[in-house]
């Protein structure tokens, strides 16, 4: 499975590599839309392309479908706008049915190809018996209660604005996490910086030692995702690097996680009873909050951005 978007659908793509892998066992890869169409992809007619898009009319995307659909790909593509080009030209299309989105930057149009994704995960790995029945009823009755896990993040609103406030005058932020947190991690650094102006980077935790750690100083904010019990023990020990050097940790995580005294500066708790694999869908939407309130705090209309068009249909 190759799926190719660009921006915040690309990053969606990235969260759903890791649910696809682990509920069906079919390798799977991200790519960037207009780096594909250029790269003569190793791509056949045995390989599935989902494509990702909130407008349907991404000129990158469009063409890079053309050039799969050239090498003999079936396209399946999930998309928000009913009758756009990437719908017309797909073999089959998931529609995500989110409704018109006005901002500029996308928000719900990157939660439902996520859930979208997580939808396919779990009914293609039943097909392919890598996943029990039971199982997966457990992970579609956690889908249904979704709604009320994101609300419960979004009733965070006073702490996250407070956040906002304390470190909206910084010049520069970091984002890190592993596994399924780092995808989310690329999402809200991508958020910041394109409605709040504040240069922002995502790694993998792991990374940081292999030269990022060399910006780390005193006072610089890191915003650490850590929601996935299997790599919290190492996550945490990337927050502690961070904090040994001066950083200011502002820990996202699950509701009862602990931390080491004086090793976190804040922390925002996600309070969701889930799979470790839909954590993010809350987690993501507390990152989009942290966007929002540092733009407004900063003077600057989060809904339309400078030099950014809701739907890029130029290369």
């Amino acid at each position: 499975i190759v799926i190719p978007a660009c921006g915040s659908a690309y990053y969606a793509g990235c969260a759903g590599k890791y649910t696809i892998e682990k509920l069906c066992r079919i390798p799977v890869t991200t790519e960037l839309a207009s780096e594909l169409r250029y790269a003569d992809p190793l791509i056949d007619g045995h390989t599935l392309l989902i494509v990702l898009s909130q407008s349907g009319e991404t000129a990158d995307t469009i063409a890079a479908i053309r050039e799969a659909q050239s090498k003999g790909a079936y396209v399946l593509s999930i998309v928000n706008v009913v009758g756009s080009t990437i719908a017309r030209i797909s073999d089959d299309v998931i529609y995500t049915w989110a409704g018109p989105e006005i901002a500029v930057a996308t928000t719900k149009g990157y939660t439902t190809q996520v859930s979208v994704l997580y939808l396919l995960a779990l009914y293609l790995g039943e097909k392919r018996g890598c996943l029990s029945r039971e199982e997966a009823a457990k992970l579609t009755d956690d889908l249904m209660i979704l709604p009320q896990m994101v609300q419960r993040a979004i009733d965070l609103n006073p702490q996250i604005a407070q956040l906002a406030e304390r470190y909206k005058n910084n010049p520069s932020l970091f984002f890190i996490g592993r596994n399924v947190d780092y995808a989310v991690c690329m999402e809200g650094s991508l958020k910041l910086k394109e409605i709040s102006y504040i240069h922002s980077e995502a790694y993998a935790a792991g990374e940081l030692k292999h030269g990022t750690i060399s910006h780390i100083e005193p006072g610089i904010p890191v915003i650490t995702v850590a929601t996935q019990a299997n790599v919290l023990a190492k996550t945490i020990s990337n927050m502690e690097e961070v904090k040994a050097r001066g950083g200011m940790i502002i820990a996202v995580c699950r509701k009862g996680t602990v931390f080491a005294e004086n090793s976190v500066d804040l922390t925002l708790e996600i309070d969701a009873d889930l799979d470790d694999m839909l954590v993010p869908l809350p987690t993501v939407c507390a990152l989009q909050l942290i966007a929002y309130y540092t733009s407004v705090l900063r003077g600057i209309d989060p809904d339309k951005p400078r030099n950014l068009a809701k739907a890029v249909t130029t290369e």
